[in-house]
């Protein structure tokens, strides 16, 4: 059986751990003002079309 005391991500070859990192804030703030902008279209409609 093989041996799993290394994390693969560590010893992988070819891995960019930086740019994984970069993408992965980038889509949280990508959900973050999407989010934000969602709701604000929201309240608005909910004030204009009352």
């Amino acid at each position: 059986m093989a041996e799993h005391n290394e994390v693969a991500y560590t010893t992988a070859d070819g891995n960019d751990y930086i740019a994984h990192e970069e993408t992965y804030e980038g889509f949280i703030k990508l959900v973050k003002y999407g989010t934000g902008a969602v709701v604000f279209i929201l309240a608005m409609m909910a004030f204009f079309l009352t």
